[in-house]
């Protein structure tokens, strides 16, 4: 899956445990008519993608969708979701979904139209 948008804030990595377990986010607001803040991890070696994207940059991001199941002291059992990015990749502002145009040199006149051959067309 995909997410596209600006990116609102990028956070500092975050250091848990002993194991050396990383975590970074970024939140993107999407474009669209009711935007959304949209709040992104990276975890391990992915938080170093981040480093060279700024605030107010348009990205898309490759995403998996991630769920766990805790059970609490009291047993009760409570679900948690969690968006984490696997990808980045920076996207042209207003760049739209305007196929390019052709170069203007691209259509060449037809020639050795001979006039005098015979065809169906009435004009």
């Amino acid at each position: 899956m995909e997410i596209q948008g600006k990116i609102k804030m990028i956070g500092e990595t975050q250091t848990f445990g002993s194991n050396g377990f990383r975590k970074r986010e970024i939140v993107i607001t999407t474009e669209e008519q009711y935007p959304q803040h949209i709040m992104v991890e990276f975890v391990q070696d992915k938080t170093d993608l981040l480093n060279t994207y700024q605030v107010g940059q348009p990205v898309k991001i490759s995403i998996n969708l991630r769920g766990r199941e805790w059970v609490n002291p009291q047993g009760e059992t409570k679900y948690f979701n969690s968006i984490q990015g696997w990808r980045i990749e920076a996207v042209q502002a207003d760049a739209g979904n305007m196929p390019p145009m052709p170069p203007t040199d691209a259509f060449e006149p037809a020639g050795n139209l001979n006039e005098e051959e015979h065809d169906d067309l009435p004009f």
